[in-house]
């Protein structure tokens, strides 16, 4: 009976720590977008993003048209200057691979520019909403942004316009 009456004991206390902590959530893709350095630093990502594919797309159409050359006019060349223009198509093919790999792979430029450009405005977010936490007692913060992972939410409970305050932004 004692052992009972202590779990109940305990398990009250944990229930009432816990419904005192304070949660609330932020929505940190409306925060990006209302910073006009991000909007400034995502279209000039999307500049050079869409200036390197359509270089790569060039060079695509270049070996394209060696490709095609080639077919018309492989009946008239010999068993070795074939080979040579093989040869060349594919090194030329497994240069722009390369190129394009170089831009838009995993460790490519555009993702060395997106944390050139984009990483400092995020970790000013982080930073601000660190700060709030710590300053308003926050046990934690949720981010809504990345998917459905919260199923209801209060919205008395977003703190995201007093982000955006704290960063000197107005909604």
């Amino acid at each position: 009976m004692k052992k009972t009456v202590w779990i109940i004991t305990i398990l009250c206390i944990g229930t009432l720590m816990t419904m005192a902590q304070k949660y609330a959530f932020v929505d940190t893709e409306y925060i990006l977008n209302n910073i006009p350095a991000y909007k400034a630093a995502k279209d000039q990502l999307d500049k050079v993003s869409q200036d390197w594919q359509k270089e790569i797309e060039a060079k695509y159409a270049e070996i394209e048209n060696m490709y095609k050359d080639y077919q018309a006019e492989r009946v008239l060349l010999a068993e070795d200057m074939r080979k040579k223009r093989e040869e060349i198509i594919i090194n030329k093919e497994k240069e722009v691979k390369e190129l394009q790999k170089s831009y838009f792979g995993q460790d490519g430029a555009l993702f060395k520019k997106r944390q050139e450009l984009i990483q400092p405005i995020q970790d000013e977010i982080y930073k601000a909403i660190k700060d709030m936490a710590t300053e308003s007692g926050y046990a934690a913060i949720f981010d809504t942004s990345s998917g459905p992972t919260l199923i209801y939410t209060n919205p008395r409970y977003d703190i995201s316009d007093e982000v955006l305050q704290k960063l000197g932004y107005k909604n």
